[in-house]
């Protein structure tokens, strides 16, 4: 392992998310292909839009409850959220920083769709020093509302992850 990639493992232990097509799941797949430990929550029945979140991805289903409560446990059980957005803020990526205000917990929103993956990622390195985040949330929204947050997300994680 070369010098960045062990700033990158010194600041993220964990990543987390709730295993959604979009944002969740390029986060997850990222964590996997990088080494990190990953998990987080999902829904009752692991439910995605495409059907049961692959058991590849080390997710914790609920008992009982669905996506909202899915985002608040992942929010709560982290150490900051990471949004990652294009177009307007609204669902449960909306729903997702409100728990964060809510839980007092810190967020960044990064806005892809006025902001490149490459300008972001020195304000993200930066926040998440200053919150000592090393159990991350990503979040976002799903890939069918908004086409291409897969791949943005993916481009700012590896950004974020060689800028370390």
């Amino acid at each position: 392992m070369n010098q960045i990639n062990d700033a990158a493992h010194q600041l993220i232990r964990q990543i987390i998310s709730g295993g959604q097509t979009g944002a969740d799941r390029a986060a997850l797949d990222f964590a996997i292909e990088h080494g990190y430990s990953h998990g987080g929550w999902a829904p009752r029945g692991r439910e995605a839009e495409d059907g049961p979140i692959p058991l590849k991805y080390q997710l914790s289903e609920l008992a009982d409850g669905g996506y909202r409560q899915r985002n608040k446990r992942n929010v709560r059980d982290s150490d900051g959220t990471l949004i990652v957005n294009i177009g307007t803020l609204d669902g449960g990526t909306l729903a997702t920083q409100v728990f964060a205000q809510k839980l007092k917990h810190p967020y960044f929103l990064a806005q892809l769709d006025i902001d490149t993956p490459e300008s972001v990622a020195p304000h993200v390195i930066e926040w998440l020093r200053t919150h000592t985040v090393s159990i991350l949330n990503v979040a976002g929204p799903r890939e069918s509302k908004r086409p291409g947050v897969y791949k943005l997300t993916r481009m700012l994680l590896e950004a974020i992850y060689l800028d370390q």
